[in-house]
């Protein structure tokens, strides 16, 4: 049997201030805004085992350090206009918690359930803080933690830092010890200085960088889509595929290591010249999400600093290798121009567009990978030849999404246990799920076949 009861977090006296948001919280709040009942897709939800459990008010009280060490969590926008977006601060309010009593036996599964809950819902960005929380407690000790952030609030960046905070609170670290230990440009400070001449100067910079390289880009990637007279049909369906590869989890490094570029080079070149092969057209564009946290004082902070970089790479189709070395330079100038204020670039590429005179800009790539996680923290690395771990990798089709403005194809990397997983989803007009599975088996064999003929060496 499960009980239900509403706790809350008081917050007092924590900083305060209102300003407009920054371009990050913009961008996102753009999106998510205009998704209705299908917004919560962008919610980012995450369950953690409290081990060893731990009494509710202690629960509690480390959640609250949070919330006053990272001010994106007790964040309101109102939206003003067409143009405008403010960031309200609140210095005090309450955070309601979700708590459900069950039986030891049971903990795991009325967590999923709490979990799907908070995160099937949108968020009221106007009057709710960008964070529900839910505890499943079992002999009056708290085994189980749901955390949903929206994504107004954090990005998957964001989310990861809010997780090592809670692992530094939980032994013993308080707001004001963390806060003493680094520096971290809260959004109110980021908008600030994005509203100053210099701020003002990247973000013509980085709008003059998309216009050029949308403009000299190919007007369309895919030279022969799989089912053109599917792109009309409101009623299809986009498949998602996931390829788990315990074989990548071990060759991108290796690649990375002989080619002295970082392993996020080794996917994104891998994936662009593999999408230059299945599409025929030797040059290629994604647009990026890139994390923006290269500066210490921004990495601690959660806060909606992602935004996306338009990547373009010319003879993408020629040579791995060669792809993959040019992928590190390309990617810099790229990932230099990746924070902007997006509504008014949306102003310029729309116009792009109208005058047919835009680049293919609708292939995604996001590697949602944590440096600070490894494939192998919790499970070995196995000891065995990279051709025997390429007959364990898996490809699965967990589920089908509506229709996606501008998405022809989407890659996402993520970290799994003893694998890496590149998740895909894709327009079926464009590509079909035979292309799709050749696509992502083609980047697992560029980067495994590369490092097996290292370990001839």
């Amino acid at each position: 049997m499960t009980t239900a009861e509403d706790r809350t977090i008081r917050l007092d006296s924590a900083r305060a201030g209102s300003g407009p948001a920054t371009w990050g919280q913009r961008a996102i709040w753009g999106v998510v805004s205009r998704l209705g009942d299908d917004a919560p897709r962008y919610n980012l939800p995450v369950a953690l085992p409290v081990a060893p459990p731990r009494p509710v008010p202690r629960v509690l009280a480390d959640l609250r350090e949070l919330l006053l060490l990272h001010d994106s969590l007790h964040t309101r926008f109102l939206p003003h206009g067409e143009d405008g977006l403010e960031q309200v601060v609140d210095g005090s309010g309450e955070l309601p918690v979700d708590l459900r009593t069950s039986a030891p036996e049971q903990v795991q599964e009325v967590g999923a359930a709490l979990l799907a809950e908070l995160g099937g819902r949108s968020f009221d960005h106007t009057r709710e803080w960008p964070l529900r929380v839910g505890l499943v407690e079992s002999g009056g000790l708290v085994h189980r933690l749901v955390l949903v952030g929206a994504h107004t609030g954090m990005d998957y960046w964001g989310l990861g830092r809010l997780l090592r905070d809670l692992e530094s609170v939980q032994t013993g670290a308080t707001a004001e010890s963390l806060r003493a230990s680094r520096s971290a440009v809260q959004p109110l400070e980021a908008a600030e200085v994005q509203a100053s001449p210099l701020g003002r100067r990247r973000d013509e910079a980085a709008r003059r960088y998309w216009t050029e390289q949308l403009t000299a880009g190919p007007r369309q990637i895919f030279r022969n889509p799989a089912a053109p007279e599917l792109a009309d049909d409101p009623t299809r369906r986009f498949p998602n595929a996931l390829l788990r590869s315990p074989a990548l989890a071990v060759a991108v490094g290796r690649v990375a290591e002989e080619l002295g570029v970082s392993d996020a080079a080794v996917l994104l070149g891998a994936v662009s010249h593999q999408l230059a092969l299945s599409s025929g057209s030797s040059d290629v564009l994604f647009q990026v999400v890139v994390g923006n946290r290269f500066q210490p004082a921004a990495a601690a902070v959660v806060s909606t600093v992602a935004q996306e970089a338009l990547f373009r790479l010319t003879d993408a189709d020629r040579d791995f290798e060669d792809a993959v070395r040019r992928t590190r330079s390309v990617a810099f100038s790229a990932f230099r121009h990746a924070a902007y204020d997006k509504w008014a670039l949306d102003r310029e590429v729309a116009g792009l567009v109208e005058k047919e005179a835009a680049a293919d800009h609708s292939y995604w790539w996001n590697d949602t990978r944590d440096p600070a996680v490894t494939p192998f923290d919790t499970v070995e690395r196995p000891d065995v030849p990279l051709s025997e771990l390429t007959g364990r990798t898996e490809l699965s089709w967990p589920t089908e999404f509506l229709p996606r403005k501008n998405v022809s194809i989407a890659v996402d990397a993520l970290t799994a246990p003893g694998a890496l997983d590149l998740a895909m989803t894709a327009d079926p007009a464009v590509i079909s799920r035979t292309g799709m599975e050749r696509f992502l088996r083609g980047v697992e064999r560029h980067i495994v076949a590369r490092a097996i003929a290292l370990e001839g060496r």
